[in-house]
C-alpha cells in the first residue's frame, strides 16, 4: 500500500470520523480541531495577489494562528523572540528541567488546569527560594518557565523547561553571580520541588479540587506512596552562551507543540507514520507505526485549558516588576540601555517579515506580489459530533 504525505489536518481529515464516533470532544479540543482543518483554507479567507512583473496569481489563505497548531507556530516563535530581546541580560543562562511522575498522569488528564497551575507553584517557589538563600546567590532572580506535556511518540510527560539567568539582583541593588560553575545542587532543588509540589496537591484534595481517582483516604494514601517510590530528578544542562544563543536556544521550546508537520511523515492504511528519536543519545531516528485514531487520542490529551498561559516569566522577569528590575539589573552590570533597534513591537515584526517573506514573485525573481482582491471566509465547517 503506497504511504501518503500528509500533516496534521490530514490525520484528523482521514481518521476524524471513525474518532469521533467513538469519543466526544470537550469545547477546547473543538476549538483546536477546527482551527487546524481551517488553517490556510479557504474557511478563514485571504486575498488574491499578482507579481507586478509576470503576471503570475496565486491565493493566500489566513491562518488559524492557534498555539497547538504546527503551520502557526514559526511566525509566532519570531516575533515573540524579537520581543524578549530587550530583555536577555549578558550573563550565563541554565537550562533546568523539572518533570512529574508518570504515576500523576491520570490525574493530570481528569484535571489539568490544577495540576499544571500547582506545577508552575511549586517550581517557581522552588527556583525563588533557592535564590534568595545567602547560601546560593541571595537576590531575586529572573527565570522563564515553558510546559511541555509529551513524549515524542505523543505519550503524556508533563514537565517545565526552566530558563534561568546566571545571577541574582540583591536588595542593594548588586549583580550576585553564581559562587560555584552550577547554579543551584540538583538533589537539594529537586527534593524541595517536590515537598512543595505534594504540599500543593494535598492542599488541591483538601479543598475537593480533585476529581474521583482519589475518592477515598486510601486511594490518596497509595498516590502519594507511589509518587515517593523514585527520587524527583531535576535535569541541569550546561550554561548557555550570549544573548543571541540564549534567545535561540530558547525559542527552540517556547513555542513548540506536540508534534510538527514534518514528524508526520505519512499515512499508510490505518496508521500515521510518526518520525521519533531512537534513543535519546545518538540523534538518530526511527519510524513509529500508531494508528490513526490513536495518533488523535494521543495528539487531543495535549490540547491546553482555554487560556491556561504555558510560558511565563517570573522573578525580574515578572510582568509586574520587569520594567523597573530589568533597568536595576542593568545598572548593576554597567549596561547601556538596550538599543532602540531592539526595541521593535511585536506587530511590526509581524509585518516586516511578512512582507519579505511574501512579497517577492518565486516564479521570476524580480516582481513583488500585490493584493488584487479579497477572498471572504467561507465558514461552513461541519460540526464535531461525537457517539450519542
Amino acid at each position: 500500500m503506497s504511504v501518503q504525505a500528509v500533516g496534521l489536518a490530514a490525520v484528523l481529515a482521514t481518521f476524524g470520523p471513525a474518532y469521533l464516533a467513538m469519543k466526544s470532544l470537550g469545547c477546547a479540543a473543538a476549538r483546536v480541531w477546527r482551527a487546524i482543518l481551517a488553517c490556510r483554507t479557504a474557511i478563514l479567507g485571504g486575498h488574491i495577489e499578482t507579481c507586478d512583473h509576470c503576471g503570475t496569481v496565486r491565493h493566500v489563505y489566513h491562518s488559524c494562528r492557534n498555539r497547538h497548531c504546527p503551520q502557526c507556530q514559526t511566525r509566532a516563535k519570531e516575533a515573540w523572540i524579537a520581543a524578549r530581546r530587550r530583555e536577555v541580560l549578558p550573563v550565563p543562562y541554565f537550562h533546568l528541567v523539572f518533570t512529574l511522575p508518570h504515576d500523576l498522569n491520570g490525574l493530570i488528564a481528569a484535571a489539568p488546569r490544577p495540576l499544571y497551575e500547582n506545577l508552575f507553584s511549586a517550581v517557581s517557589a522552588t527556583l525563588a527560594e533557592f535564590a534568595a538563600s545567602p547560601r546560593h546567590l541571595g537576590g531575586v532572580p529572573a527565570f522563564s518557565l515553558v510546559l511541555h506535556t509529551w513524549k515524542q511518540d505523543l505519550g503524556r510527560h508533563v514537565h517545565l523547561h526552566a530558563l534561568v539567568a546566571g545571577g541574582a539582583l540583591s536588595p542593594g541593588g548588586q549583580w550576585i553571580a553564581p559562587k560555584k560553575g552550577f547554579l543551584f545542587p540538583v538533589r537539594a532543588l529537586s527534593r524541595v520541588f517536590r515537598g512543595k509540589f505534594v504540599a500543593g496537591l494535598e492542599a488541591l484534595h483538601s479543598a475537593d479540587r480533585l476529581p474521583g481517582l482519589l475518592a477515598t483516604p486510601a486511594d490518596w494514601r497509595r498516590l502519594k506512596q507511589r509518587i515517593h517510590v523514585h527520587d524527583w530528578v531535576v535535569y541541569a544542562k550546561q550554561p548557555l552562551g550570549g544573548p543571541e544563543a540564549v534567545l535561540e536556544y530558547l525559542g527552540r521550546y517556547t513555542h513548540r507543540v506536540a508534534v510538527s508537520n514534518e514528524r508526520i511523515l505519512g499515512i499508510d492504511g490505518n496508521d500515521v507514520l510518526l518520525r521519533v528519536r531512537a534513543d535519546p543519545t545518538s540523534g538518530k531516528k526511527r519510524t513509529l507505526r500508531v494508528p490513526g485514531t490513536e495518533f488523535i487520542d494521543r495528539f487531543l490529551q495535549h490540547v491546553l485549558p482555554a487560556g491556561f498561559k504555558r510560558i511565563r516569566h517570573y522573578g525580574l522577569l515578572s510582568p509586574a516588576r520587569k520594567k523597573d528590575a530589568l533597568a536595576a539589573a542593568r545598572a548593576a552590570l554597567n549596561l547601556p540601555p538596550p538599543e532602540p533597534a531592539l526595541i521593535e513591537s511585536v506587530a511590526d515584526f509581524i509585518q516586516r517579515v511578512a512582507r519579505i517573506e511574501q512579497a517577492r514573485c518565486p516564479h521570476c525573481g524580480i516582481g513583488e506580489f500585490r493584493v488584487v482582491a479579497t477572498l471572504l471566509p467561507q465558514r461552513d465547517q461541519p460540526k464535531l459530533r461525537g457517539p450519542p
